[in-house]
Parts: structure tokens; sequence; C-alpha cells
């Protein structure tokens, strides 16, 4: 595709351009705003380009390639350091020059679409760099790279906890009035600065008044001399609110000892705390090895090499928690390592309240509100050409997700407008599994979610990377990125490169019914149907009564068939309806799984 070039210079300047030994000339506005259409050129590099004007700038180790724009919220954010666990030789061993990455910063701003970024710059593939760049789109460009052998580009513009609304221009959320006025009030910058104001101020006299009350840090608890045997017991991972102690705010701090081999001594030992409730800070023999301000992060833990001894060593932590259940996720590893050595920290701790305070109210998100992110972060890229778009995100729209495809699709079709390249493919990833798995049919804001999302593929040249066997029930942020990339990378061959390959998993097409069956059609069936893992699970019909049940589901040919004895009269069908439908099982022979869908609109 052509190739746009822009930037700034006194108005009415000439700027001239050197690019692949061919000059290109160009004038500014009267606001001294240029920009230049270079003709399509093949891939390759590194190219230098040199810019005249009132000064000159040399810009060098310019690749050519397919440039992608990722965007959407943690799970696209998050990097390469947070899933090393799964994935140490990938960045031991990272080296491709021909895989570039551009992040652009997190900002937001309301008041009117910014033309360019406040910083920002382009890195290749290393060691020494990957450990930043997100998951999911460095896997995704991975994949592309090997097959097509061209550089490709990637450009990151995403933000945790972020909805879908703040990602979409003003004139496009006019569609949805009570995000459009939300967004009017967050023009008033002097409410913006009440409202943080206001939220710094409660917070900190919240933590002030933890700490002035907290007997555990005018005691000292975290040394390891004070005696803990007089505390109650708790078993971790779990949540104090499940103890007698009962379901409090503020500070607790737990105690164990553990013994320590005398080859474990003056070596590089890892603590590893599974992940914590809302915050801590963690000591070992009295010693401060790390902290933690909020939930989500894993916590990984260096503990310095003159800190263990040989026999007997106590970990205290203090757990700070503003709302909710605090403790310690279950499901996840706490441990100590040296090298292939563990010791197991899972059992009793000993545990004591350090100072109960009441419910913490969290702040004001500002950076969510509808329309910021969208004028920081994707206005000032739309003239850069793109090959199209991954997204993950959704997570933060579960609880209107009646919504959510009317949204979404009015942000496809917004950034389409806005880059006027047609329609460059819109690929995405649907929610992962979360949560814990239920035993019996029921409804589900995130199967409701999906839906939403799979419903979106009814816009033109989009494509969808089911995610729903590679999540994790406790960690809203899974480690398994890289199938999520290739899933990614599988719809882009189809639908961006043209392949003749099935873009992902089996989708719901229509059904039918015979007798007390319904009958299934599925859209990428590719070679064919197959249940993973044992018979097909986790589909359930319905009758008049709109009651669902678990059903009996076989494959037939590139159809399934669902039944019931409990149904005679079956008038719906779902498949994978929940929050974690942990033992859906329907696959294509190619080995992707098939969206959750429902026949009805209950």
């Amino acid at each position: 595709m052509p190739i746009n070039i822009w930037g700034w210079a006194a108005p009415s300047e000439t700027v001239n351009i050197n690019f692949k030994n061919k000059d290109y000339t160009v004038k500014t506005d009267t606001d001294g705003n240029w920009k230049l259409e270079l003709p399509a050129m093949s891939t390759g590099g590194p190219f230098s380009m040199t810019l005249k004007a009132s000064n000159t700038i040399t810009i060098d180790d310019i690749m050519l390639g397919d440039v992608w724009l990722c965007s959407g919220q943690s799970n696209m954010e998050l990097p390469m350091s947070r899933v090393s666990p799964k994935y140490p030789e990938e960045i031991d061993s990272a080296n491709n020059p021909d895989i570039r990455y551009f992040e652009v910063p997190q900002t937001y701003y309301f008041n009117a679409p910014k033309k360019d970024l406040k910083g920002g710059k382009w890195e290749k593939v290393s060691p020494g760099k990957i450990a930043h760049f997100s998951a999911v789109a460095y896997f995704f460009a991975k994949n592309l790279n090997a097959e097509y052998n061209i550089p490709i580009g990637l450009i990151n513009s995403s933000l945790g906890g972020s909805p879908a609304e703040a990602w979409i221009s003003e004139d496009a959320l006019k569609q949805f009035p009570h995000y459009y006025e939300e967004a009017q009030k967050f023009k008033d910058s002097n409410l913006i600065k009440e409202i943080e104001k206001g939220d710094q101020d409660r917070i900190r006299d919240w933590y002030q008044k933890l700490n002035l009350n907290d007997i555990g840090l005018a005691k000292n608890y975290k040394a390891s001399t004070v005696d803990a045997s007089a505390w109650e017991a708790m078993n971790i991972p779990g949540y104090w609110a499940d103890t007698d102690l009962g379901n409090k705010n503020g500070s607790v701090w737990f105690k164990k000892q553990v013994n320590i081999p005398e080859n474990w001594i003056n070596k590089p030992v890892k603590l590893i705390l599974g992940r914590i409730v809302d915050a801590d800070s963690v000591f070992v023999n009295g010693t401060f090895v790390g902290n933690t301000t909020y939930q989500y992060p894993p916590r990984r833990y260096e503990i310095p090499e003159n800190v263990l001894k040989e026999g007997e060593n106590n970990i205290t932590i203090r757990v700070i928690n503003e709302s909710g259940r605090g403790g310690f996720v279950n499901d996840k590893p706490y441990k100590l390592v040296l090298d292939d050595q563990e010791i197991d920290l899972k059992g009793d701790w000993k545990y004591k309240l350090g100072a109960e305070m009441p419910f913490l109210k969290g702040q004001t998100f500002i950076r969510w509100k509808p329309l910021g992110l969208y004028n920081a972060m994707i206005a000032p890229l739309k003239n850069f050409g793109i090959k199209g778009t991954i997204w993950y995100q959704g997570e933060s729209n579960v609880d209107s997700a009646g919504e959510y495809q009317e949204l979404f699709t009015t942000l496809i079709k917004d950034w389409r407008a806005k880059w006027q390249q047609g329609d460059f493919p819109f690929l995405y990833v649907q929610l992962a599994n979360f949560l814990a798995a239920k035993d019996m049919p029921g409804d589900s804001d995130w199967a409701r979610l999906r839906d939403a999302q799979l419903k979106t593929l009814s816009v033109p040249n989009t494509g969808m990377a089911v995610a729903i066997d590679i999540g994790e029930w406790n960690d809203i942020h899974a480690l398994n990125k890289k199938d999520v990339g290739d899933r990614l990378a599988q719809a882009a061959k189809n639908i961006a490169y043209g392949e003749n390959v099935v873009p992902g998993g089996p989708v719901f097409d229509s059904y039918s019914k015979k007798g007390n069956e319904i009958i299934i059609s599925f859209k990428n069936v590719g070679d064919g149907l197959v249940a993973k893992d044992g018979n097909l699970a986790y589909f359930e019909i319905a009758g008049k009564d709109q009651k669902f049940v678990w059903a009996t589901a076989k494959i037939e040919g590139d159809k399934v068939i669902v039944s019931s004895p409990e149904v005679t009269d079956p008038i719906a069908v779902r498949y994978g309806w929940a929050d974690n439908p942990e033992s859906a099982n329907l696959y294509n022979k190619e080995g992707f799984p098939a969206s959750p869908f429902r026949s009805d609109d209950w």
C-alpha cells in the first residue's frame, strides 16, 4: 500500500525527503502540517530516510513490512515478563530484527483528538527488550514473520482495565448518549483535578490511619524474633474471611518457619507467593525482599544471597486488603525455588490482625472514561498505514454485555472510517474461560459477552480467536499467550493474507429439529469435527419452559446431534454457556476449539 510520511515544520515551509535514493518534496500548510504519500514498495530493509527543511533529520534502520495495530485492555498489554515462567527460553533466545515494536504512551485526553504522541520508539526483538513487549502481539508477529518471511511491525496501544467506550471517537459515541454525555463532563479539567484530589486525599488518609493503628508495625512483627506461637493458624492458600477472623478489611500479618538445607545458603533463591489480595510486603528473617501493591500480578521475589541461613528461617507477610475477601488465591504456586529444588510453603501459617479498617472505595479511573483513550492513543496513529488490527478486550464490559455487540461494531467501523483504508482486517480474541466452574446449567455475563463477540463476526473482514480452553479459573491474566497469538495469526492468514486455511474453530451456523433432537450445523469445520478427550460435553437444551438441562451430544459428519430425555420438544440449544465451561471439548481436526454459542435470544 502507499506509505504515509507526515510531520510538522514552519508554516509554508518546503520539506525535502530522500528515501531509497529517490527525492520527494512537500510543502506545509499555513499551520505547519505536512503529509506525503510515498508509492507502495516491496518489503525489506533496513533503509535510511533524510528529511531537510530549516534543519535536517536522518532516520536509520527503517523496515518495510506489515504493521499491525494491537489494542485492548490488560490481556493485550500483558508483557512477556509476566508470562516468563511459561516461556523462559523464548525470552532468553529472542533475537529477530525483522519484528519491530512500538509502545504508545498510556494517557488520555477528552477535549479533542491529539495529533501526536508524547513519546515512544521502535524497538527490535532482543533479550534486552522483549520483556516489556506485549506477549500476545509478539507471538502473533513471530508466527506471521516465520510464515511469510516479511518484517512485522507492532504498534501496541492498549491499557489495562479499559472498556471499549474509552477507545471510540466523539462522533461515533453519539450513538450511545450515556457515554457521550459522560465524555463531555470530563472535558472540564477542573473536575478531573477535583476528583483526583478527592481520591488521593481519601486513599492517603485511609493508609495513614491503617499504618498508625497497625500493631504489627508498632511491635515490629516483621522481625524473625517475634514469637507467633500464640497466633491463630490459617491454611494457605485461602482467605481469612473463612477463618474466625471473618471478612475484615485492613492489615493481617502472616508468619511461617521454614527449614532451609545447607546447600541453599548463599544461593539465588526465588520466593513464589502465587497471588495475594490485595497488597503485600514480604520479609525473610526480618529483611524486606519485595512488595506488590495490587492483586493481579504474580508474586515472584528474589531473596538476597546473604539472607537465608541453614536451619530455621522466618517468612513474614503483611497483607493489606481494601475491600472484599483478603488472602491468598487458590491453585497458585507457593514455594521457595533453587534451580530444580523446591520447598512447599502451602499449609499452616500463623496469622494476626494488624488493624481493622472500613471498606476503602476505589479510585476513580478517569483514564477509562469514554473517548479519552481514543483521543490520546488512537487518533495520533490514523495516518500510519496498517495491515490490520488485533484486539483483546471485553473483560471490563462484562457487566453490560447486552450492549457490547453494538459498541464493539461501532468501534470497528469508527476506526476503519478514521484510517480511510477501507475494511482493513480486524481480528480479536474472544474472552477466555474464567472464574469457578459450575455443575449445573445457568446464565453467565461472561458467556453473554462472548456471544456478543461471536455475533460481531457479521462485520465484514473480521476474525475471532477462541480462547475458551486456555484461560485460568483463578487468574484473569492467563499465562498462555502463545496459543492466543497463534490463533490470531491463523485468522490473519485467511482474512488478511488470503490463504485458503480454516481461520479458527467451529462456529455455530444454524440448527434444525428432528423429533426430540436438535441438529447443529457449523462453519469452519475444516477437515471435520472432533471431541477432544472423551465424549462431547457442555451442550444443553431447553423446551418451551426455557429451562436448560445438560444434553447428550454426538458428532455425525459435519453436524452435532443433541438431545436429552428430559426435553421431548427442544426449542433451543447452548454450548459452553458459562463463565468457565472447563469441559467444553468440541474442536475441528485442525485443533481449534469451537466458539461457545446459543440459538436462543432469551
